[in-house]
């Protein structure tokens, strides 16, 4: 069983990385993103942990583990590379940075964290 439920959970992983762009499609040989796809299969990923926390064995919550941080990571990534800054004018830049320099100290004891991948 604890090998069915590697290959399981290794091909939600697969998954997930198709739509992440990491693992070409197999019929085409190209990759494509697709966001709200991965994050499904990683939300699934996500519930399976939760739903199984206690009940797995050492090895098996390593790997579900594993590969469920492993996709958050490569998520953000993408998200990332995806989104493409706004050039701010030129002129602003200067009286921008000095601004975001001396507020910083105090942007920073507000910020909260939150969970996202």
């Amino acid at each position: 069983m604890t090998q069915r439920f590697i290959a399981f959970v290794m091909m939600l992983g697969q998954q997930a990385g198709l739509f992440l762009g990491k693992i070409p499609h197999p019929e085409t040989g190209k990759t494509e993103t697709n966001l709200d796809a991965a994050k499904l299969f990683i939300d699934q990923l996500e519930m399976l942990r939760e739903k199984t926390r206690g009940n797995l064995s050492q090895q098996e919550s390593d790997i579900l583990s594993g590969v469920l941080s492993d996709l958050q990571m490569i998520y953000v990534q993408v998200m990332q590379e995806m989104q493409v800054p706004s050039p701010a004018p030129q002129a602003d830049s200067e009286a921008t940075e000095e601004t975001a320099a001396s507020a910083q100290p105090e942007e920073e004891s507000k910020k909260k964290f939150s969970k996202t991948y």
